[in-house]
């Protein structure tokens, strides 16, 4: 739900972006997300749940990765490529999974299984030749707007460490880890939108702006915003977040479908990349469950498993 949501996400914005700046626009949007949030988890776990418990820095960390250098840097680098800049960002979250794997190999100094780098190579090629159509030209492109392109990046960043600090939260809830780090990240957005405004570095929209953009909004605030942040931390912290941040690799397949419906033919290259992105992430699955169902068997006392082979 989170990766198809975040796949429509930037034809989305992308609109919306020719009437508002991006640091206004990812802003309001995520200050109305906290706001629901901060409502239900107060209803639904009370006062106690607003406690930091001395996590109050891994907190505003990941918080503001996620939801000011991520939002920030992903839509200002979208903008400024233009119109290609739908495709570029989209293209850019598949690095998620290389980009994690490279964060925990440094982190834990342990290897990463053989079977995982496979599926995980598997997966960005197939949504490279989703996005390129099997023409090389785009990354020439990319490289033609290398300071979006490094903004884009950088924001991508931002999130895989968000995504791998939810693990640290394994006793909170997810709505409360959700909560926590989108209140205290959008509370920097606001001050450095408010900031930037003061120095007449960032036009402040006028009411008929916001009016203009209310059901891209809308939409970003529901479905990429509310619903997708939930899915994801629930996600990650059922499959891992080294298994879960590979299905962010159907970002980009989700944007070329929206695109297609929109009257885009979807070429050769394309369909079969898609077919090896949702083969890998069959494989990943298959994968998983047999490595959970070993270490099951292996965790079995050795009565118990004499006793099955007995019967």
């Amino acid at each position: 739900m989170a990766s198809v949501s975040w796949g429509a996400m930037f034809p989305v914005a992308h609109i919306a972006l020719h009437s508002i700046d991006p640091f206004y626009f990812s802003m309001i949007r995520y200050l109305i997300v906290t706001l629901i949030l901060v409502c239900i988890l107060w209803m639904k776990e009370g006062k106690s749940a607003f406690r930091f418990e001395r996590k109050g820095r891994k907190l505003l960390f990941y918080g503001i990765m996620a939801f000011t250098v991520y939002n920030f840097l992903v839509f200002s680098g979208q903008n400024l490529i233009g119109n290609s800049g739908t495709i570029t960002a989209s293209i850019m979250e598949v690095l998620m999974p290389l980009i994690s794997i490279l964060i925990l190999w440094y982190r834990t100094k342990k290897k990463p299984a053989r079977a995982t780098l496979i599926t995980i190579g598997i997966a960005l090629v197939g949504t490279l030749l989703v996005i390129t159509d099997g023409n090389l030209s785009f990354f020439t492109m990319a490289a033609g707007h290398l300071l979006p392109v490094s903004l884009i990046f950088i924001g991508v960043v931002g999130w895989v460490l968000y995504s791998l600090g939810g693990s640290e939260f394994e006793k909170w809830s997810t709505l409360r880890y959700s909560t926590l780090t989108c209140l205290l990240g959008t509370s920097v957005s606001v001050v450095i939108v408010l900031l930037a405004t003061l120095f007449d570095l960032i036009p402040m929209p006028d009411w008929n702006t916001l009016v203009s953009v209310r059901y891209e909004m809308s939409f970003m605030v529901i479905m990429p915003g509310l619903l997708a942040l939930l899915s994801w931390n629930a996600g990650l912290r059922k499959l891992t977040p080294v298994n879960g941040i590979l299905f962010i690799s159907l970002v980009p397949v989700t944007t070329f479908v929206i695109m297609m419906f929109q009257g885009y033919t979807i070429s050769i290259y394309e369909f079969y990349g898609a077919l090896l992105v949702i083969f890998a992430l069959i494989r990943n699955n298959i994968l998983q469950r047999k490595t959970g169902k070993t270490r099951i068997q292996a965790g079995r006392p050795k009565v118990i498993q004499e006793n099955a082979y007995e019967r």
